[in-house]
Parts: structure tokens; sequence; C-alpha cells
């Protein structure tokens, strides 16, 4: 899934759960959004506390990777509903929004009904002891996944001091490993996804327009 629209999300604390964000295009033509509405060319949008999103029956299952193939596979037909579930989970929960488009391209490649071989589902591919914590009752609903998953990155990015590296290897090893060791384990599995990850998150960067040198960080996680 590509980025839609190049995109800027000044992000400012407290944030709410539904928040207003406004959006404008500048003289460049790049579009931003932003919960702080700085400049007058900027609309009132809302984004979504839950939306149902609709999805086509299915996709030939070459285009999935092996541990996600099902013998149906559904994926969205409405990925501005997906991106804006990004959205909100990122500024409810102060992540970059690439950030997690990254993980959940990396874990499902965006097939909300994916079931790993250890049994870990949906988009950002919560294990079920987890999703059960998170009080998600439908693993493969978007919104739930979605909020759900960035909420556990979260938590992994306390832990572990806002370093990206150790909190991917922990979302991929464990939380428990990762610490012991205070590094990421010597996992084929796991070095190669914290590899993948942070590549697809400075692909999506790129895409965006260089996002990273004019987002408004403040407390949202990024990388260079």
């Amino acid at each position: 899934m590509r980025i839609l629209i190049p995109v800027l999300v000044a992000l400012v604390l407290p944030v709410v759960a539904q928040a207003t964000m406004y959006t404008y295009v500048d003289n460049q033509g790049l579009r931003h959004y932003t919960n702080v509405p700085s400049d007058a060319r900027a609309r009132a949008i809302k984004l979504p506390e839950h939306q149902n999103v609709q999805y086509r029956p299915q996709v030939r299952l070459s285009h999935v990777p092996k541990q996600h193939r099902q013998r149906t596979i559904h994926m969205p037909t409405n990925t501005s509903v997906l991106e804006s579930h990004i959205l909100h989970a990122s500024m409810e929960h102060q992540v970059d929004p690439l950030l997690i488009k990254a993980i959940i391209k990396t874990e499902s490649n965006f097939n909300r009904f994916a079931v790993s071989s250890h049994g870990a589902q949906g988009l950002m591919q919560l294990m079920p002891e987890t999703a059960k914590d998170l009080e998600v009752t439908d693993p493969f609903d978007a919104y739930q996944n979605i909020s759900a998953g960035t909420r556990y990155f979260r938590t992994l990015l306390n832990t572990f001091a806002g370093n990206i590296r150790l909190s991917l290897a922990a979302y991929n090893a464990g939380p428990g490993r990762v610490a012991r060791l205070g590094a990421i384990p010597r996992i084929p599995e796991t070095i190669d996804y914290v590899r993948t990850v942070l590549r697809h998150y400075k692909e999506y960067k790129h895409s965006a327009g260089h996002l990273q040198t004019s987002i408004n960080l403040r407390r949202l996680v990024t990388i260079n």
C-alpha cells in the first residue's frame, strides 16, 4: 500500500481519543494535516472513532508472503480509512504514523485476516494473549488491531527508553528476551524483522516528501 499523499502531522499534547484535525495544501502543493489550525487555508476534518472497512473478496496469493497465505485473502478497498486509523492511533499514542505503517507492512502486508504459524492475528499480528490484555474483542477489526498494536508498541518504547530498534526487536521476539540482553537478540528472524521495518519506514518517509525534516516532533517518536 502506498501513501496516498505527503502528510505533515503536528502533534501537540494533550491528545484526545477523537481528535479534530485540520488540513490544507501549501504553495508547493504539499498537503498538511495538523491539530493546530495555524494556516488560514486550514479546514476542519474529523478523525473517525471507528469505521467498518469495506473489503473486496480476494487477491492473488502470490502477492502475499508465504507465512500469511490463506485460502481467502481479503484486502481493503478503502485505503484512506486504514490511513485514518493509523493516524488516529499514532496521535493518541505519540508514535510516528509512518513507523506504524511500516510495522503493518512487515507484519501482515496490510492483510487484516493474516494469521501466523504462531497464532498472531490481524494487521499488526497481535498474539491472542496480548490482544486479550489490550481488551481487543476482534483482532481482525482494522481499527481495534491498529489501536491496540500501536498502544502496545508505545509501551515498548517507554520500556526501552525510546530506542526504536530495541522496541521493534521486542515486538518481534518479546520484551523479556530483549530486556535481559539489553540488545537485539541474535535471532535471524528478529534481526531481519528490525531491518525490514526500518527499511519500509525510511521508504515511507522518502515518499512522504522527507516528512522527518518538517514534522513537529515534540514527543513524537521518529528516526533518521
